[in-house]
């Protein structure tokens, strides 16, 4: 072959490879309201910036009838690129080859890029829309899987990994995004389950259809698996390189700080949001908004365990992640659920370098014998142990209540807190007045002429001498008392002086986090 026909052979193999299973497959795709597995790769990646590999790539199996049928690139488009100009690596699986299933080659793919981004620092987006394992290849396909599993897991803590579910993920390809720090999903069109309807149907006579069993839907509300719910394909991607704008490259390195004008920092507004009412609802967020910059907050799993809140913010134009309790949800009150989903994002914050604020109004842990027989001890235990464990800086605002052990739980100083700040509103005792008045003064409340005014007697009592931060004030537990239009001045100042934090864990090969 002459020079201009190499050339020219390069030519239509680089044509042939952006082909996918064809036009007509790709057709399909976007009859379903699904963009193609490159649409996706460009929407997400800065213009210009993506640089494929192993575009060439095919299947090696000769079963089936496979042989006969071969796609360069293996249904999965694999490289990197950049967003907002810091680098990341991305596997889009396309489903019009082979159902976008994994193959030993497919697999390959990916894991080259996952040990690449290791050796680089540079976080992983995983496009997921799969029919699953290859069927045709048999163990080699559940093999490739658990390179991937493996490759996930090595990952964790190192570089930030995110999947987000743009079509089918089942069975046990499941497991890659769940082991990732998030994942997105999108309604309608997306969902994730180990086992499908049939089986479902089949073993225990239920009849569900995916989206109910494991739609979007399902996922950010019921199990929270999904952290993310989009409406569409585009607000998901739009959704993931806004969180890549909170997170660092990786555990070595801190998220990327933003310009930021110094001004008038008092927000007069946060005066006015605990009612008097001590048992009145109210929004944690609107306390973050009257917090952050720009009252800009990026909530992670916002319709899962409502009860707490969870999200990405910034002060002063550093990143921080914040968890607050939920008043106008059941209370605030800690329960199984909510206790999981704090810890889970207390751990990815400080495997990458993210301080902490945490906004309590906490009356305590979920009574019940669900929560008891669901291990409400062992699950609140889990984000006892992320505080505990976290070196990040840790700042924490009582807002009203922090009863009971929950103020303990909720980065109290005893766990390793950097500074603890507390409103006039704030209620720090072991129970509410009432409940506490009913056991210490129960005698004297039974033989009182009028039982109910001595009741309301002995509230008062105990809340005038308890119910205040005053008391954790003298003993050091609360550095200061604040008013709370004056929260962001302490918090902008706070964390620049914990900047540059040094706090290390004994010297251990890991903890034993009560799973």
């Amino acid at each position: 072959m002459t020079k201009e026909e190499k050339y020219l052979h390069l030519q239509q193999m680089n044509e042939e490879a952006l082909k996918g299973g064809g036009q007509q497959r790709v057709q399909a795709q976007h009859d379903k309201g699904k963009l193609s597995a490159r649409e996706r790769v460009t929407l997400l990646l800065d213009e210009g910036s993506f640089e494929e590999i192993d575009k060439f790539v095919t299947h090696r199996s000769q079963d089936f009838g496979l042989s006969e049928q071969q796609f360069l690139g293996d249904g999965v488009i694999t490289g990197y690129g950049t967003i907002e100009g810091r680098l990341v690596y991305v596997f889009s699986q396309d489903f019009t080859v082979f159902g976008g299933s994994l193959s030993e080659a497919h697999a390959e793919k990916i894991v080259k890029i996952m040990e690449l981004a290791m050796k680089t620092g540079a976080p992983i987006i995983g496009l997921n829309d799969s029919g699953g394992a290859r069927i045709q290849e048999g163990v080699v396909s559940l093999g490739g899987y658990a390179d991937i599993f493996y490759r996930n897991t090595r990952a964790s803590g190192v570089v930030p990994q995110i999947s987000a579910i743009m079509g089918p993920c089942a069975g046990g390809a499941v497991y890659s995004p769940a082991i990732t720090d998030f994942i997105f999903m999108v309604e309608k069109t997306s969902y994730m389950f180990v086992t499908g309807p049939n089986v479902v149907k089949t073993v225990t006579q239920e009849e569900v259809s995916a989206e109910d069993l494991g739609g979007a839907s399902a996922h950010s509300t019921k199990s929270g698996v999904t952290h993310f719910s989009c409406s569409n394909e585009l607000s998901c991607i739009q959704s993931v390189r806004k969180l890549l704008s909170y997170i660092p490259q990786n555990c070595e390195e801190d998220a990327p700080r933003m310009a930021y004008d110094a001004k008038d920092e008092t927000r007069k507004m946060l005066d006015e949001i605990i009612p008097d009412n001590p048992n009145q609802p109210y929004d944690m967020r609107d306390v973050v908004k009257g917090i952050v910059d720009g009252g800009d907050f990026f909530e992670v799993h916002q319709n899962f365990a409502e009860n707490i809140i969870v999200g990405f913010a910034r002060i002063a134009g550093r990143s921080i992640g914040i968890v607050g309790n939920q008043p106008a949800a059941l209370a605030g009150v800690l329960d199984i659920n909510a206790s999981v989903k704090g810890a889970r994002f207390v751990r990815f914050c400080d495997a990458f370098n993210i301080p902490l604020l945490v906004l309590e109004d906490v009356p305590g842990f979920l009574p019940g014998t669900d929560q008891e027989w669901n291990a409400i001890i062992t699950n609140g235990a889990k984000l006892l142990y992320a505080f505990s464990e976290a070196t990040v800086p840790r700042v924490t605002v009582i807002t009203r209540k922090a009863y009971g052990g929950a103020y303990d739980v909720m980065n109290s100083k005893h766990i390793g807190a950097d500074m603890n700040y507390a409103w006039p509103s704030a209620e720090i005792a072991v129970m509410g007045a009432k409940g506490a008045a009913e056991i210490i003064f129960k005698r004297e409340i039974s033989g009182a002429e009028d039982p109910e005014a001595k009741l309301q007697e002995k509230v008062d009592e105990y809340t005038n001498r308890f119910a205040n931060p005053y008391m954790a004030a003298k003993r050091g537990y609360i550095d200061e008392v604040i008013y709370p239009e004056e929260t962001r001045i302490k918090l902008i100042k706070a964390f620049s002086m914990l900047a540059h934090k040094v706090d290390q864990l004994p010297r251990k090969k890991h903890g034993n986090i009560p799973l």
